[in-house]
């Protein structure tokens, strides 16, 4: 698992390490007019660099809240976002977009792990 969600490492279906860093965190109500909290990050094998942003959508954040008990504060955000990415590169599910949404079912199951 996400040990840091400012920068780690993740290996994907076809061996490739790739380094991730997180760029930054904002509420996309001001950038794209949706009621989430966007997470960006840069994504590097050596070679080749992408940026991915994990959209966490808001009603979700406030359902997972309630589920777990826990309050909604940028660093948590942010560690969801990260596993959320570490999932992707792992199987390497949504890979060919840059902006993705993670689903509640998903997020419920980072906050088990």
């Amino acid at each position: 698992m996400v040990e840091s969600f400012r920068s780690f490492q993740a290996r994907d279906p076809f061996g490739e390490i790739w380094q991730v860093r997180f760029l930054w965190l904002q509420n996309a109500i001001s950038i794209r007019h949706s009621d989430s909290v966007d997470v960006k990050f840069e994504l590097s094998d050596g070679g080749q660099r992408s940026e991915k942003v994990i959209a966490l959508m808001h009603p979700e954040l406030l359902e997972l809240s309630r589920k777990t008990g826990r309050p909604i504060t940028d660093p948590w955000c942010s560690r969801l976002a990260a596993h959320h990415l570490q999932h992707m590169i792992e199987t390497g599910e949504d890979m060919e977009k840059t902006l993705v949404t993670a689903r509640l079912e998903d997020l419920l199951a980072y906050c088990a792990a």
